[in-house]
């Protein structure tokens, strides 16, 4: 989590694509999040991802709360596949309410696909007003 001092810092909270289970490749997703972390690490903002399985092998509540707690966050990011999967939604609602409890300051963005994630934050920055607070440095 390479980032310019003072820059804002970025949970992105998701699914690991290669503990989602069916019939899919998940290696465009894969490479998707990669190519937006290296957008963030360029733009020198303080970007941590968090992704999470639903093959069993988590305690999804607990891994989040604990990046949750490796905080401040100025935002947090809930991808798309957790939020619009409509039987993720007891997922989803976990989610954002550990979010509200635990990070109660921080923007919540949401993206549309892994390739937005850095325009969904940039608009969570903006809401906040946390780019005018920090470094003029930020894109």
């Amino acid at each position: 989590m390479d980032a310019t001092p003072g820059a804002p810092r970025v949970l992105i909270i998701g699914l690991d694509p290669y503990r989602v289970p069916g019939p899919w490749d998940p290696a465009p997703v894969a490479r998707a999040i990669d190519a937006e972390m290296a957008r963030f690490a360029d733009a020198g903002i303080a970007a941590e991802s968090c992704l999470v399985g639903l093959d069993g092998s988590d305690d999804v509540a607990a891994v989040v709360a604990a990046a949750l707690d490796r905080g401040p966050w100025d935002v947090v990011l809930v991808g798309g596949g957790i939020r619009k999967d409509e039987d993720q939604l007891e997922l989803f609602e976990d989610v954002v309410n550990l979010v509200h409890r635990r990070v109660p300051g921080a923007a919540i963005a949401f993206n549309s696909t892994p390739g937005d994630t850095f325009a969904a934050v940039q608009r969570g920055l903006d809401r906040s007003g946390i780019v005018k607070r920090r470094s003029t440095a930020w894109p």
